[in-house]
């Protein structure tokens, strides 16, 4: 079996100015954040009527979020925006939360009549702020599985978190770290996209095949990829990054990493 079976790569000459050409650019990327935030649709509320018992609030946009609040029948609350099946509204008294579609379809128009709602489309990936996702490949001959949760800035660059579990035939290992994602075009429905990012590496070899340390390791990395807009919430993608991993030693390593998944965003 040859060496790219393994998570320890082959040394490589060092990569001196590496490091600082990637942190150049995060700070590129991130300043461009921070100058073009993303305008909220302006468009005007909608005013609706609660036709069941009570509508419950969550505190965010999503299941997992407790219920804080509920409005009763007959009250009346104001549509302030949508994030996929989620609508922010806001009650009589001021008081804003989170309603799912299902809820929302069961208010009344002022007229009377039942109000209905589009399911989640394309425009609805483009504008998501979360994404979270599970994706597996190859990491230098090993398998790898990651997960990662992602908030998006504004429509063109978004900050992901990473975690993943390294399987070899000479050594295990995890990976954690934070990246930054910029797409050029993020309405189309083929979405390529760029990354840059930084963490840690952790590597355990197996003592049964082979003698050595736990190591671990800083890492940077850059790559690229894409994501495709699947239907309602799914997303499949994928994406290659090219690692380096700054060891103790005198030199560095570099490991090539391809991965494919899916994805749901809200």
């Amino acid at each position: 079996m040859s060496e790219r079976n393994t998570t320890t790569i082959p040394s490589t000459p060092r990569l001196t100015r590496f490091p600082g050409s990637a942190a150049a650019i995060l700070l590129l990327l991130l300043s461009q954040a921070a100058s073009t935030a993303v305008a909220q649709a302006a468009g005007e509320y909608r005013t609706v009527a609660v036709a069941d018992p009570y509508l419950e609030l969550h505190t965010g946009p999503g299941v997992g979020f407790p219920i804080f609040h509920v409005i009763d029948r007959g009250e009346t609350v104001e549509i302030i925006m949508r994030r996929t099946d989620w609508f922010k509204v806001r009650g009589p008294k001021g008081t804003e939360g989170w309603v799912d579609r299902a809820q929302m379809e069961r208010t009344l128009q002022p007229t009377g009549s039942q109000i209905e709602f589009a399911q989640a489309n394309q425009q609805d990936f483009t504008d998501a702020k979360w994404e979270f996702g599970l994706l597996a490949g190859d990491f230098g001959g090993a398998n790898i599985i990651s997960l990662y949760g992602g908030y998006s800035l504004n429509p063109n660059v978004s900050i992901e978190v990473w975690g993943s579990q390294i399987l070899g035939n000479f050594s295990n290992g995890w990976m954690g770290s934070v990246n930054v994602v910029h797409e050029t075009w993020p309405e189309w429905r083929f979405s390529p996209f760029f990354t840059l990012g930084a963490g840690v590496i952790h590597t355990e070899p197996k003592s049964t095949i082979v003698q050595g340390e736990d190591r671990t390791d800083q890492i940077a990395h850059a790559g690229a990829g894409f994501r495709f807009y699947a239907t309602r919430r799914f997303i499949l993608r994928a994406e290659y990054k090219s690692y380096v991993v700054f060891t103790s030693r005198d030199d560095n390593e570099e490991v090539e990493e391809w991965k494919v998944g899916f994805a749901f965003f809200f």
